[in-house]
Parts: C-alpha cells; structure tokens; sequence
C-alpha cells in the first residue's frame, strides 16, 4: 500500500534528508549510483527506503531499492556489502511505520530504533546465525525469533 503525499523536504522540487548536510540524498541520485559512499551511513539508507514508500507501492519501492543498491555497491567494488535480508527487512519495518503526511524528521524521531538501535532491533528478529548466513546475504530470510509481544 503505498502512502500517499508525503511531504518531504526539497530544494527545487527535488527531495532531500537535509539541504545542508546530504545534499546528495535523492532518488534520482541514488538510482544514477552517485551519492557520495561517505555519506551513505545507515540514517541514508533508511532516508532513501523511506523515499521509495512514499512514491511506490511496496513491492516496486523494494525492487527498486534493491536494484538501486546493488548498482551502488557494484559501482563501488564493494559487492560483499550488499545484503537482501537486512535491505527487505528493514524497508518492511519502514513500510509498517510509515504515515501519511508525516515529514521525514517526525518519522525519524518516533522511529529511533531503526536507526540507532539497529542492532538490538535485529537481534529481536534474527539469531546471529541465521542474520549472517551466506543464505540471508543472498536472498531475504523470514526472521528466526519471534520478538516478545
């Protein structure tokens, strides 16, 4: 389902985290492999799959998103950075948060763990075996542990 009207931030139309520090941060950007890997930490990735839900439906927004980031890592030489389960999971974590209207700093901000608490996050989801599977890393894995309610 995807959510209609996000307002996100922009500067001349074209959508971005924060004007003044990742300028660079755009779909457009993204998918032509040219944002800056420096500036691509785990907040980025979670900018741009929250970007992908407010313009496509779930499906497409993780094909999408998906493809976009084997193109960077691949333009990169970094191959062995990619990893489908962490990439699925977290856009339908995304996807499951996400409301309509909300602005990207609002969304952030109720949403904490996703960026800062990823690692706990994950172990509520995934043993360590399971998550660093060469299996997991090829292809999305249901997770293995069932969280507390």
């Amino acid at each position: 389902m995807r959510i209609e009207r996000l307002r996100q931030p922009s500067i001349g139309g074209i959508k971005v985290l924060n004007a003044l520090a990742n300028p660079d941060i755009t779909l457009e950007n993204f998918e032509a492999s040219e944002i800056d890997p420096d500036r691509f930490d785990h907040e980025a990735h979670v900018y741009v799959g929250w970007l992908y839900l407010g313009e496509y439906e779930l499906p497409e927004a993780i094909a999408r998103f998906d493809a976009g980031l084997k193109r960077l890592v691949a333009k990169l030489g970094a191959e062995t950075k990619y990893h489908a389960t962490l990439t699925w999971f977290f856009l339908l974590l995304i996807a499951e948060r996400i409301e309509a209207d909300e602005p990207w700093q609002v969304f952030r901000h109720r949403n904490d763990d996703l960026i800062g608490g990823s690692k706990k996050l994950l172990s509520r989801y995934y043993s360590e075996e399971c998550l660093f599977s060469d299996r997991a890393r090829e292809r999305f894995v249901l997770p293995n542990n069932i969280p507390n309610a």
